[in-house]
This record gives structure tokens, sequence and C-alpha cells, in this order.
């Protein structure tokens, strides 16, 4: 790390006991003081930084413009289909969108081509994305050997250190007794199994359903992968069909959803394990994951079991029960507005721990066949501040928990505050402007988004990891 010292000032400090003007001063990477108090000028930032203690030369200055400066983003959910799907993401293009995102953290998945099986192939990633310099990448390993459902004996050999997160990812681990053993072995070396929960008998059943309405949707020119495209010519009863179809299939996987969910709860109970449920989406599963916690706060659970949670921004965003968003193809499928309103209750009611994106690029082409997902870093800020902040009247200070210091707990993380001795990794963002989510310009190579041509509200102006500047919305 660079011997300098960083000065950022003429910023509003936010995390999530701070809601303040002030100054932040940076060495080696972390934040070595805060100044509270308006500063406007270098020469004032000088001075006040020097009450602090001697600084190290050359001294750098960021003004942040009256700006909001928060702890930089957590994502413990992100797909950068590397190695061996590099057509829809690839280290580069992830890393600079999550930095464009303002994410100084994210945890990869291991549905990749092969399958991340082995702590030497995460090691390999990982230390790949490390020489990028533009944030922090802990590189999940499969709970099966390479999706298989069958052998757990990799996660043994992991340290919580080096992996505190394993995951199946993108499916499901089918066999209750393999999955009992896998989360045994984790909770033995004090690793979180973030799980999948989809019934994978039930999603099998849903299938052909969402099968037949992408025939459909083919046929009569209807792209997969954009929501809002307009075809004409398209009968209502050819609309009826589709809809109808992904209907049957979303009620099919609200069921895989919520019995995958108790039943790995459950398991996770008797192994004695922290399970992390991703992307929960229906208000069932959030009652189970509420009870599980009640559980545990009461002391009734036993020793080493944790449940912690994460919802996604366009799990909060959308409702999915009628055009154009029905069609809009993720897995989980966007929900009721009932389901979205029950997680947005269980976020003020401190239910759920984090928000993630699960950021699934695909190519158009893939969109276009039936691939499930969304890209995500590079609007999930706006769209929790325009939906949690703007709408609902959460703090940004709450929303910053959110994103930055609960997954930084989770994680084990010395950062998620701004606070002396916590990594510099900051984000500037402006929680008033508006914007249209524009997929053209993303950095992902996945321009696949649910919120294209929406009007969002709050935008990143740059992001900082370990005191460095890795993205200025002006360049």
């Amino acid at each position: 790390m660079e011997n300098k010292t960083l000065i950022i000032y003429n910023a509003l400090l936010t995390d999530s006991s701070i809601e303040s003007s002030g100054s932040l001063v940076v060495k080696n990477g972390k934040i070595s003081g805060v100044l509270l108090g308006q500063i406007k000028d270098q020469e004032s930032a000088r001075l006040a930084a020097s009450s602090l203690g001697k600084l190290e030369e050359p001294v750098e200055f960021f003004d942040a413009g009256g700006l909001v400066l928060m702890p930089s983003f957590v994502d413990m959910h992100v797909h950068f289909r590397y190695p061996g799907q590099t057509q829809k993401e690839d280290l580069d293009s992830g890393l600079r969108a999550a930095a464009a995102g303002g994410f100084g953290t994210v945890v990869t998945m291991p549905n990749t081509a092969p399958v991340v099986s082995s702590a030497k192939l995460a090691r390999q990633i990982m230390s790949e994305a490390a020489e990028k310099k533009l944030a922090r990448v802990f590189q999940t390993v499969s709970i099966t050997k390479n999706f298989g459902g069958e052998d757990t004996s990799e996660i043994s050999k992991l340290s919580v250190e080096e992996f505190p997160v394993i995951s199946e990812d993108g499916r499901e681990v089918a066999n209750s007794a393999v999955m009992l053993e896998g989360m045994k072995a984790a909770g033995k070396n004090s690793i979180i199994v973030a799980c999948h929960c989809e019934d994978p008998y039930l999603a099998t059943a849903a299938r052909p359903y969402r099968q037949r309405a992408l025939k459909f949707m083919e046929n009569y020119g209807i792209p997969a992968g954009k929501v809002n495209a307009t075809v004409e010519g398209v009968p209502d009863s050819v609309n009826f069909e589709i809809d109808g179809c992904l209907t049957a299939a979303n009620r099919l996987l609200a069921l895989a959803e919520d019995a995958a969910t108790e039943r790995n709860i459950e398991v996770a109970k008797t192994a004695g394990c922290h399970i992390h449920v991703c992307h929960c989406s229906t208000a069932v599963s959030m009652d189970a994951v509420r009870r599980a916690k009640a559980l545990k706060k009461a002391g009734k659970t036993p020793d080493g079991f944790d449940c912690t949670v994460e919802v996604t921004p366009h799990h909060i965003g959308l409702a999915g029960t009628d055009a154009p968003y029905l069609r809009a193809l993720v897995n989980p499928p966007l929900r009721s507005e009932e389901d979205r309103t029950a997680l947005i209750a269980a976020i003020k009611d401190g239910t759920v721990d984090v928000i993630s994106t699960d950021h699934a690029p695909h190519t158009q082409q893939d969109k276009a066949a039936g691939s499930p997902g969304f890209t995500g870093l590079e609007t999930s800020f706006a769209v929790c501040n325009t939906v949690l902040v703007k709408r609902e009247g959460l703090s940004l200070s709450r929303l910053s928990q959110l994103m930055s210091e609960n997954p930084s707990k989770i994680l084990k993380l010395n950062s998620g505050k701004l606070a002396p001795g916590f990594e510099a990794n900051l984000v500037l963002v402006n929680p008033d402007e508006q914007w249209t989510a524009t997929p053209e310009n993303f950095y992902s190579k996945g321009k696949s988004t649910p919120f294209e041509g929406q009007k969002l509200t709050g935008r990143v102006h740059a992001t900082f990891f370990l005191g460095q500047q890795v993205y200025s919305l002006k360049n």
C-alpha cells in the first residue's frame, strides 16, 4: 500500500451510526481519523487533519462536493462466470461493475465451468482478482464436488479465514443426508452455508411451463430478455397462454422455495451450522427465517446454529404476477405484491440481515433462450435507495447497515463503518440524483435488467478501495 495520506473533505459522512458533515483521513488503506463538522477547503482540511497527528507526505485531497460518503457496499451473492463463461462476464468486467456500483467486497458463486469445487481453484481465482486492485473477492467453494450432490469431502479442508462461505448456488443439494453431512463439516470449521433454497423436484415440475411459454415467445418474436419490449400483432390467446404458463411455473417455484427453506433450516439446526438463506423472496420463507431467528434468540437452538437472510433489490422493487414483470425470468421469480411488501416489512422489523444483488449476467442470446437472472451491481444502490429510502422512509444509515455493516460483520471483515482502524473502502453517492438505467452503459457484460429505462434516484459518484479511487462517474 502506497505510503501517503488521503483527506476526503466536504462530505456528509453516513454509516449505521453517523450522519454528519465531516472529513476522513486515510493512511495506508485504512481510516486513521474522522473529523466531524463542515470543512470546505483544502487548507482547513489539512489543519484539521494535523490535529490528529503528523500527516504522511504526500498528502492527497479529495473534495466530496457535499455528497454522501459511506462505507462501500458488500455483496454476499454475485456471479462473475469465471472461469469458463467469459462470454457472460469475466473478472475485469465484473470487478469494474462492482466498483461502478459502489462495492468493495463481493462473494462469488461457484457455478462456473468447471464448478469451483476445490480450495486450489478458488485460491487461483481470488489471486487473479486481487491483482486487479478493484475490490475484494471471496470465492465460494461448492458444497458437493462438481455439483454432483454426493461428495462433501472438500469442506473439511477449508479454513473460515479463506473461505467464510460455501454454496451450491444455482441449484439445491437434493439429498437431505448429504446436506446434513456438508453442514456438519461446515459447522466444525465455522463456515457459513449459503443456500439456494429450491426443491429440485418441484423446480423440475415447473420447467415445462416455462419452456412452453418461451416457445410461444420465440414464435411471436417476443424477447425474453427485455421486459418492456412492445411486439405488435400477438393474439390475446397467445399472451394469455404465455402468462398462464409462467404463472403456473411460478406457483410451483414458490412452493419449491418454501419447502426447501424449511428443510435447510431444520438440517442446519441439527448440524449446528450457520445457514445463510439466499435471495429469500416469499412471505412464507421469510416467516420460516423469522421463527428460526426467534428460537436462536431464545436460546432454543443447538450450539453453532445461526440463521441470516438476504433479499435482492429486484425482489423488493418489483412484483411479478402481471405483465411485463411476469415475463422477467429470474430464479427465484419475481413474486406477488404481498410477498414484496412482506420482504420490506422484514427489512423494517430487522429480520432481513443484508441486501445482495444476485448479480447474474447473461448474453442476450442466453436470455432469449430463457436463462434466468439479471445484472444488478450497477443498479443496486439506486434501486434500494429509491424503494427503501425515498418510498418507504428508511434512513440512509439503515441502508448502510444492510448493504455494508451487516454483511461485513457476517464475513468478519474490518469494514462497513466510518471509524478509525477500519479499511478505507468507501463510496460517494448523491442520494437525490435521478438517472435512467441504461444497460448499454454498464461495465458488466450482462445487459439484461428489469429496471431498463426506469428513472431511479440515487447515484454512485466515486468508489475507493483501500484508500485508492477505483471509480469515478466523471470518467
